[in-house]
């Protein structure tokens, strides 16, 4: 989801570890090695990976750098085949009556389960390679000075998708900036067992 939108939703983190001085010097280099693949000309059912805040069709930065003052900005792109359900089963019952009829002339009567199998996979693939996938962007940005990103998005695939690529991008972990942490940073480790042994307080 685009932060710069009239609207939008944000998940927050924060870094865990200290960041290394010297990864400021590669991040371009970092983004541009886990840079989207497109698959417009391939079959392939999903691909992710980051691309320009300012323009999602750049994966080399060209349009922009990710350097704006003291933040850091790039997005998420991820770019999905979608196949109806519908659609799939069609192609695959005709794709089985076609082969049936070409086995009953060599006096076969049934398919196996096997074939079955081998029979949906290729349709799947044919019809994957027809079908344009469809792209989805989430903005991120990273406040160099306090540590703390934003995310342009609150779903649980993407989120768990970003920790995953963000880690390997940049050897860092990132946590949740949910209430529970927010008032663990405020208050401190020592009130980590009072916080942990809250209860809801019931006004009516």
């Amino acid at each position: 989801m685009a932060i710069l939108s009239a609207s939008t939703s944000l998940t927050r983190y924060h870094i865990v570890e200290d960041v290394p001085q010297e990864l400021w010097a590669e991040v371009n280099d970092r983004l541009r090695k886990f840079a989207f693949r497109d698959i417009d000309d391939t079959a392939d059912e999903r691909s992710f990976g980051w691309v320009c805040f300012d323009n999602m069709l750049d994966a080399k930065w060209t349009t922009a750098p990710p350097e704006k003052g003291v933040y850091l900005t790039f997005s998420l792109r991820l770019d999905t085949r979608r196949i109806s359900a519908a659609v799939l089963k069609k192609h695959v019952q005709l794709a089985m009556d076609h082969q049936l009829r070409l086995m009953q002339d060599q006096g076969q009567k049934f398919l196996t389960r096997d074939q079955k199998t081998e029979i949906k996979e290729q349709v799947k693939l044919r019809i994957r390679a027809r079908t344009l996938p469809v792209p989805a962007y989430f903005n991120v940005i990273w406040d160099t000075d306090k540590n703390i990103i934003y995310l342009g998005s609150t779903t649980d695939k993407i989120l768990e998708l970003f920790n995953e690529l963000f880690t390997k991008t940049f050897g860092l972990n990132l946590e949740p900036q949910t209430p529970f942490f927010s008032a663990l940073n405020l208050l401190g480790e020592d009130r980590l067992q009072d916080l942990e042994t809250l209860e809801p307080t019931i006004f009516v």
